[in-house]
């Protein structure tokens, strides 16, 4: 396998991984969501406030945070999307490079 195909296997495997990952958050979720209804409303667990409506919407919250970065911000910002902004800064560091030796031939910097 060469370098390139193992790099896209090994990306691949790490997204599908994250998904993977995702859809248990998911499926915890929903169970966990209906173990709290069930708490409060049948078995009375808890005061008349509802704790139970404060831990899904504090859990559904953290798992849209999650899939954002799954499914948008991974999607995006990926190794290409790595790659082509290394590239950027190493090109902008050889360009800053190149002037200031063009400086030093030349004599405009000082002591």
């Amino acid at each position: 396998m060469q370098p390139e195909q193992y790099e896209q296997f090994d990306y691949a495997r790490k997204r599908i991984r994250q998904k993977k990952y995702l859809y248990y958050h998911f499926v915890l979720f929903l169970l966990g969501s209906l173990f709290a209804f069930i708490g409060n409303h049948f078995m009375k667990i808890g005061d008349p406030l509802q704790w139970y409506k404060w831990l899904i919407s504090i859990w559904l919250f953290i798992f849209i945070l999650h899939f954002i970065k799954i499914f948008i911000t991974d999607r995006f910002m990926n190794k290409n999307w790595e790659k082509e902004q290394i590239d950027k800064l190493v090109a902008k560091q050889q360009k800053k490079i190149t002037q200031l030796e063009s400086k030093i031939d030349n004599g405009s910097i000082q002591k």
